[in-house]
């Protein structure tokens, strides 16, 4: 993409971001903030990024088919020899398997999330990261589990359905305690407060 485009389009997202914060528009601020962080960090990290994270999800599911002796990671191109019943495929780690979309989304929505402190915000997207990574690796070590032991046929069903129910369920837990808790905790409402911790009689 344009370079100048791309310049255009954060001067504008950051002017924007400036209107709603002046004008104390919380919600309008975070969504804009949060969505255009998103789609800038996917077009201009996404090519740095994707072969890099790639290696790594590889690597790190490679830790259990090494130990499981079932498949195997090619670090350098990203990609997985898997040993199956019925011979043997390569897993291609993408931009879908890689799990950037995901971090990204997370350390958007993260960035504009005012529940926490600057310092917190960095502590979580740090934790948060690293939890998305993992859990995307265990994903994609179920998948070849699944396709060494019940063959190739497996790919579909395994990656399409339960891979992905796999990683979004882990995906919702991370967003319960770091979105919705924190905030249903800071909640109040009239003399009622969810973060109250006092005795009862």
């Amino acid at each position: 993409m344009n370079p100048i485009f791309v310049v255009i389009v954060i001067a504008l997202w950051l002017y924007a971001l400036n209107v709603l914060n002046r004008a104390k528009l919380g919600f309008w601020r975070y969504l804009c903030g949060s969505m255009g962080m998103f789609v800038i960090m996917l077009v201009t990290l996404r090519d740095i990024l994707i072969i890099p994270m790639a290696r790594c999800v590889a690597a790190m599911a490679g830790v259990i088919g090494n130990i499981t002796d079932t498949f195997t990671p090619y670090l350098k191109y990203g990609i997985i020899f898997i040993d199956t019943t019925m011979g043997s495929m390569t897993l291609q780690i993408d931009l879908e398997c890689s799990g950037l979309i995901e971090i990204m989304a997370f350390v958007s929505l993260l960035t504009f999330f005012r529940v926490y402190t600057v310092y917190e915000r960095i502590i979580v997207g740090v934790l948060g990261t690293a939890y998305i990574m993992v859990s995307n690796a265990l994903r994609i070590t179920l998948i070849c589990e699944a396709v060494h032991f019940f063959g190739n046929d497996a790919y579909y069903v395994s990656h399409t359905f339960i891979g992905r129910i796999f990683f979004y369920v882990l995906t919702v837990i991370l967003y319960f305690y770091v979105f919705t808790k924190p905030h249903i905790i800071q909640m109040k409402v009239g003399n009622f407060s969810y973060g109250d911790n006092k005795p009862t009689a």
